[in-house]
């Protein structure tokens, strides 16, 4: 069953269709509640995107992709929490723990190995350090993998304004990067 007949039936009260979204998209909810900063909170985050969802499904445009609008929900859940506890993201250390940086049967050299886990360890604090909405931006884009269309709509925003968000992120990333490399 796709997206669209899946809501279809579930705006006809079939609950069975609502658990095919729910199966289909609580992982990719549950990193991206994860990569903007609900880490800790996560699967709560996820709970709530998913019965706002079912609550608002009325809203849904039919035709549009149900999953940027879905992920959307998440950032929002996402940003009311770590908002109205004051958390920064926990987002290195998260990545830290879910990649290994090389897996059984890897080629890769193991000091090699070592040298690019902490290339990205230092990667992924320069992420965590940016601001809100440039590091909301990026990781839509780059870890989410997320088109800059499906950016704009899970945050609300422009498609220029993700692609200035981006841009201005990416240009301090390689500054930070380039500063650590240097001294």
């Amino acid at each position: 069953m796709d997206d669209d007949e899946a809501v279809t039936r579930a705006l006809a009260g079939d609950l069975d269709a609502f658990e095919v979204l729910v199966t289909r998209y609580s992982a990719v909810a549950h990193r991206t509640a994860s990569l903007l900063g609900a880490a800790d909170e996560a699967e709560d985050v996820v709970q709530e995107a998913f019965v706002k969802a079912f609550r608002h499904l009325k809203g849904f445009r039919r035709g549009s992709s149900f999953r940027p609008w879905l992920l959307r929900i998440v950032a929002n859940v996402t940003h009311d929490l770590t908002r109205s506890r004051g958390r920064r993201s926990d987002l290195a250390v998260r990545l830290g723990r879910e990649r290994e940086p090389y897996g059984p049967g890897d080629p890769e050299d193991p000091e090699d190995a070592a040298v690019d886990a902490d290339g990205r360890s230092r990667l992924l604090e320069a992420v965590r350090a940016l601001p809100e909405r440039e590091r909301e931006a990026v990781v839509c884009r780059y870890f989410l993998q997320l088109s800059e269309a499906e950016t704009a709509e899970v945050l609300g925003v422009r498609l220029g304004t993700v692609k200035s968000r981006t841009f201005r992120a990416l240009r301090r990333l390689r500054e930070e990067v380039g500063r650590e490399q240097l001294g």
